[in-house]
């Protein structure tokens, strides 16, 4: 993703012909098939000019030919420049992901992504009063 090779996210993915795969990026509803989930990736990366990842929290677990992979990516991404700057402005983001793969004759695939966004914490002062 962060190299924006389109063909090797696709490589990624699980395509045994009889699996659905599904998808949810942050915000986004449920994205089901193959077609589906990466015609998602091709636009996202088509208007993101710059995103890096920065995982932290990383568990797996493993059972026969299934993983599970939870973790927060940390993402720094900046959208197409304006005026003539190099780069658009960049922004940061936490996403909780939940991962799911399975092991094939190929090797590990992607069969399902789930990212929900973190919501920052606010000060107590900044809460309404529910009490009133």
């Amino acid at each position: 993703m962060e190299e924006g090779d389109f063909d090797r996210i696709t490589e990624l993915w699980l395509d045994d012909g009889a699996t659905p795969v599904s998808c949810v990026h942050p915000g986004w509803p449920v994205l089901s098939g193959r077609g589906e989930v990466l015609r998602s990736y091709a636009l996202i990366m088509a208007n993101t000019d710059y995103i890096q990842f920065f995982l932290t929290d990383v568990e797996i677990s493993l059972t026969d030919d299934v993983a599970i992979v939870t973790c927060t990516e940390n993402i720094l991404s900046g959208g197409p420049a304006e005026d003539g700057a190099e780069l658009g402005p960049l922004v940061g983001q936490l996403v909780v992901a939940t991962n799911v793969f399975r092991r094939t004759s190929e090797g590990w695939r992607v069969w399902s992504h789930h990212g929900s966004p973190v919501i920052p914490e606010g000060d107590s002062e900044d809460e309404p009063d529910t009490a009133d």
